[in-house]
Order: structure tokens, then C-alpha cells, then sequence
């Protein structure tokens, strides 16, 4: 069944398309950029690997520290948009000023500030899905967000690139060319923002406090205080911490695995950029499919396929078998984000979206640490890349059971509430 999305929903999923270009820069553009600059500076390879773990690291923290309070002050009335713009300008700026960097340190410091801001916007973003949705629909928007997402976000990538590698021929520095592509990833964020932020108004909120900050802070130990009384948010949750865990491993490590192993740079690369592309289709799929099927089987499919693409990737020893990775990856990776963001957004209260979204974020974020450190350990400890990378799937599995469990328990709440619907109906029809 087709669903005709709304001009709200269209623009909501546009920001996906702006904010997309930026990630994937992140992950292929920008590490390459920063080693030359740190080659420039005679910084050694191994501490332009360090440095850029700890920029990565830094910012990882700081979204994950202060994404929940600023979830929570969003959640205020009239506060969300204002907000989610200003994480929008500094992430432009930020993005812009990247390009205008030439040393190192500064460069990463620069780097934090445009990932942090990228990331917050992320927390706003997906805490409006309520207002811009109905529950019934929450499925197909967020699978469309990220389709859309994967696709536009190759439309700058593939101009970046293009400047990179042959600016050259147009008379253009390295330095140059990448401050023309910072420009121009910039630019694709915030234009794509624009019908968004005109169309968007806040439906589902909490009244303002006098004392936004401290109160923020409050009110969200008080949720993590409570959350485990809320056993279906907090089973999904912990659910969600290790099966994402492994989601954000694989694509973390997936290029770095393949070069250990020896494969072609250029080959990566393109792989890289077949995932984007069969991602889109696979992911509007998973949202049409929710129409026929739950979207729990579907998250338990996602989450099964990523257990085999894990022990697939085991036995992975040439450029073929990479190439097969970056398809099955694609197929399955935005369905498992897109209806793991609109499963939560359906079990939590709408007028604390933002603080329950950060809450989300905490998950993820926390949970990226776990994954490549696991690898590692492992990977040193057995000798074995193959070995290490194997382990993801323990994360998986742990994944699939826990989540298992907040269905089990979702449905046990549906079938009391039920149960007491039809005790009302019949002391109502007694009297």
C-alpha cells in the first residue's frame, strides 16, 4: 500500500536528504583531509590516528552528556524549533569553517563543534516525528527519511569527490578544493532545512519553566529514575543498545576492515557508495512493508540478517566478498534505524519526545564505544581480524533476545489494558 506523504512529512524527510551529505563526508572526505593536513605538520601516522580518535571520542561525549538535557529543554513550549535551528547554523558555520582551517588541532577542534551540533540536531529531529505524523504513519515517514537520506546525501559526496580528485585540472589546490566542498556540503544542509523550519510547528510540548536548565536536568534523572518502571521503553532500550552496538560497528569499521585486509582504497570507496545507493530502495521497502507486517518482525528481520551479514563477513578475504558486504548492508541498514526511530517515538509520551529521544541517543552513542572496542580486544587477543570483527555477532544475538522481550512485554500491557477496557464496557452496561 502506498502512503502519499504530506507536505509537513515531505519536508521533514528533506531534512534527512541536507543533513545525510554531512555524515557522509565524516566518514570518507574528512579523515583523509586531516591526515594530509597532519602530514603537513610532521605529525606522526600513529598520532594522526590518536588525535583523530580522541576528536571523534570527544564529540561523542559531549552529544551524549548534553543531548538528554537539551532533549528535555526542547520539549518546552515553542522551544524545539528555535533550538534545532541553532544546531543547524552552527553546524553550517562550523561545516564552512572546516575548510578555512589549515592546522591540525584547530582543524579538530572545529571538527567537535560541527559534529556536536550535527548530532543535537539529530535528537530534535527525531523527537518531532510525533508532531509532524500520525502513529499510524510514523513507519513509512522515517523509512522515507532515511531513503531519501542515502540518496541525497551522494549528490554533494559526488561533487566533493570530483573537486578532490581533479582539482588539479581546474587549477585548484587540495586546500582549496575542500574548502569549496565544505562550502558546498554547508549550503546542501541548510537550503535543504529551509521548508522544514517554515513549515514546522510544535504540537506536543510541556509548559516552559522559569528555570529551563536546572529544571531540565531534574526532570531527566527523574526519567532515568522511573524509565525502569516503564519495562516496555526500557527493554527496547536496552535492546537497542546492543543491536545498534553492532550496526554502528560494522559501519565504522567496515573500510578499515576491508584495508587490514589488504583491498583496493578505490574499491572501498565505490562499495561505500553502493551501499547509499541500495539502501534507498531497500528502506522505502521496509516502510511499505510495515503496512502488511509489524514493525517488531520486521526489526527482528533486520536485526537476524545483520547476525548473518557479521558471520558472512568472518570468512570475507577478497574484494568480491567486500562488495557483497556493502550490498547486504545496504539492504538492511536504513529498515533497522528507520523503524527502530519510529518504534520508539510510538511507546513514549509525545510531550517529552526530546528528552526521551536523548535518552535514545545515550544508547547509541554510549553503545559505539562498546563495538569497536570489543573488535580490537579481540582481534588482539586471538590474532585474528576475522576473529575480532566475528565477535560483533555476540552483540546481535544479546540484540535480538532483549528485544524479544519488550515485544513479550508490550504485548502483556496491550492485552491488561484490554482486559480492563472490556471490565469498564461491562460495569457500564450493568449499571
Amino acid at each position: 500500500m502506498k502512503i502519499k506523504l504530506t507536505r509537513l512529512e515531505k519536508s521533514w524527510v528533506l531534512y534527512d536528504v541536507g543533513n545525510s551529505a554531512f555524515t557522509l563526508l565524516v566518514s570518507t572526505i574528512i579523515p583523509i583531509y586531516f591526515d594530509y593536513l597532519a602530514e603537513q605538520q610532521n605529525l606522526s601516522s600513529v598520532s594522526y590516528l590518536a588525535f583523530w580518535g580522541y576528536a571523534v571520542s570527544i564529540a561523542t561525549l559531549l552529544v551524549a552528556l548534553s543531548g538528554p538535557a537539551l532533549g528535555t529543554i526542547s520539549d518546552s513550549e515553542g522551544l524545539k524549533k528555535p533550538i534545532f535551528l541553532g544546531s543547524i547554523l552552527l553546524g553550517a558555520v562550523s561545516c564552512v569553517a572546516l575548510g578555512l582551517t589549515t592546522a591540525w588541532l584547530m582543524f579538530l577542534i572545529v571538527f567537535v563543534l560541527a559534529k556536536v551540533a550535527y548530532s543535537s540536531s539529530l535528537i530534535f529531529y527525531d523527537s518531532m516525528l510525533p508532531d509532524i505524523t500520525t502513529e499510524e504513519r510514523m513507519d513509512t515517514v522515517s523509512a522515507q527519511g532515511f531513503a531519501w537520506g542515502y540518496i541525497g546525501s551522494c549528490i554533494p559526496f559526488i561533487a566533493c569527490l570530483g573537486l578532490v580528485m581533479g582539482g588539479d585540472s581546474l587549477g585548484l589546490t587540495l586546500q582549496q578544493s575542500m574548502a569549496i566542498s565544505f562550502g558546498l556540503v554547508a549550503l546542501w544542509w541548510v537550503l535543504n532545512s529551509l521548508p522544514f523550519l517554515k513549515k514546522y510547528k510544535q504540537v506536543h510540548s510541556a509548559p516552559r519553566r522559569k528555570h529551563a536548565v536546572a529544571d531540565s536536568f531534574i526532570s531527566l534523572c527523574r526519567t532515568i529514575k522511573n524509565i525502569r518502571k516503564e519495562a516496555e521503553i526500557f527493554w527496547f532500550l536496552l535492546a537497542f543498545f546492543f543491536y545498534i552496538d553492532g550496526v554502528y560497528t560494522i559501519i565504522d569499521m567496515a573500510t578499515a576492515y576491508g584495508k587490514a585486509l589488504g583491498l583496493d582504497s578505490t574499491g572501498l570507496l565505490l562499495a561505500l557508495l553502493l551501499t547509499q545507493f541500495v539502501a534507498f530502495p531497500c528502506c522505502i521497502l521496509f516502510g511499505r512493508l510495515t503496512a502488511r507486517i509489524s514493525s517488531d518482525k520486521l526489526i527482528t528481520v533486520c536485526i537476524m540478517a545483520y547476525l548473518g551479514i557479521t558471520i558472512f563477513a568472518v570468512f570475507m578475504n577478497q574484494q568480491l566478498h567486500f562488495w557483497i558486504l556493502a550490498v547486504l548492508v545496504g539492504m538492511f541498514q536504513g529498515g533497522i534505524q528507520a523503524l527502530s526511530r519510529s518504534y520508539f517515538a510510538k511507546i513514549i509520551p509525545a510531550e517529552k519526545a526530546g528528552e526521551y529521544f536523548g535518552i535514545m541517543d545515550i544508547c547509541g552513542k554510549g553503545a559505539s564505544f562498546l563495538g569497536t572496542a570489543l573488535v580490537s580486544v579481540i582481534s588482539q587477543l586471538t590474532g585474528s581480524i576475522n576473529k575480532g570483527v566475528g565477535a560483533i555477532a555476540i552483540l546481535f544475538v544479546i540484540g535480538i533476545l532483549l528485544f524479544r522481550k519488550a515485544i513479550s512485554v508490550r504485548s502483556n500491557t496491550s492485552d491488561k489494558n484490554n482486559t480492563e477496557d472490556e471490565d469498564i464496557c461491562l460495569q457500564e452496561q450493568k449499571v
